[in-house]
This record gives structure tokens, C-alpha cells and sequence, in this order.
């Protein structure tokens, strides 16, 4: 093996299992098995599977709470596990989509883009929200999955993630 290819791999940051990430009820999460991470090329402590878990209220990036999703805007949320085995999330910018109508939210005129990511933070999941008209506000760890005029995608499971925030 070429040494540009160790380089180009040396300091990776992977999620070794697929966690089984879905949202839960209300402002939760669920995992279906133990996650096992590497960060900067070194093991991290496993999150134990998780049911209906209190969703962090904290951005992992930021240190402060998620600010608001106003109607007819998305948002691109990262879910993470650190070195510690803890979880974490952060949120992407605020981006607009298409004018919704009533309860129906709009189309992505674009794909919301990733969040920056702290360096012991180890993707697992990410997905989408987005925000109708009539709905209030969106804050994460706050409102619910489910609320009225707020949709979210499925969550998509990864080891890595992708070049670009994939909306299908």
C-alpha cells in the first residue's frame, strides 16, 4: 500500500454499525443495537440501543439550544455519538423551502445543507424537517416529531456522511 494511501485514510472518522436510528415518540429517539465508533482514528465507548430517549436539547457544535424552524423552512439535524459514547446532535442552517399551504409543508427547493460538526462527534443518522404555514415553530428538543404541520424524513442510518445531504 502506497504511504498516500494511509495518509488518506489516517485520522478517519467512521460509525462501524448500522445504529438502527428512528425517531420516537414526541421529542425521542430509538436505536435497535449498540453503535461502535472510531473518531480520529481511535475507538470510542458504545452507546447502548436506545428506546424512546430524550433527544439532546443542546447543539453539539453551538453549546447553546437549536434555534427556531419558522414556517416554510427546513433544517438538516445530525445525529452523533462522542469518544464517551454519548449521544449528540447538531443542527444544519436554516434553509427556505417552497411555500407550503395550511398544514401541507412545501418542497425542498434545495437539499438543507450538514451542520459543522465538532471533532468528537461521530455521525450515525441525519435526516430532514421542515415546517408548514400554519404550524408554530420547530425547535429541536423541543417540539414534537408529530406536531401539526411539521414533517420529518426518515432518519438515514450511515457510516460516513455522504458528499452532500441527500433529500430521496
Amino acid at each position: 500500500m502506497s504511504m498516500n494511501k494511509v495518509k488518506d485514510i489516517a485520522g478517519a472518522t467512521i460509525n462501524l454499525v448500522s445504529a438502527g436510528f428512528v425517531l420516537g415518540t414526541t421529542k425521542t429517539y430509538t436505536t435497535t443495537v449498540s453503535t461502535e465508533q472510531v473518531i480520529n482514528g481511535k475507538f470510542g465507548t458504545t452507546l447502548a440501543a436506545q428506546t424512546n430517549t430524550a433527544i439532546p436539547t443542546t447543539d453539539a457544535t453551538t453549546g447553546v439550544a437549536f434555534p427556531a424552524v419558522s414556517y416554510d423552512n427546513a433544517v438538516c439535524l445530525v445525529f452523533g455519538v462522542n469518544a464517551a459514547g454519548a449521544i449528540k446532535l447538531s443542527q444544519g442552517p436554516i434553509t427556505p423551502i417552497a411555500p407550503g399551504v395550511t398544514t401541507t409543508v412545501g418542497a425542498f427547493l434545495n437539499p438543507p445543507p450538514f451542520p459543522e460538526l465538532p471533532d468528537d462527534f461521530c455521525p450515525i443518522a441525519y435526516g430532514f424537517v421542515r415546517v408548514a404555514p400554519t404550524a408554530v415553530s420547530f425547535t429541536t428538543g423541543t417540539t414534537n416529531w408529530t406536531a401539526s404541520g411539521v414533517t420529518c424524513t426518515t432518519f438515514q442510518n450511515v457510516a460516513t456522511l455522504p458528499d452532500r445531504p441527500q433529500i430521496a
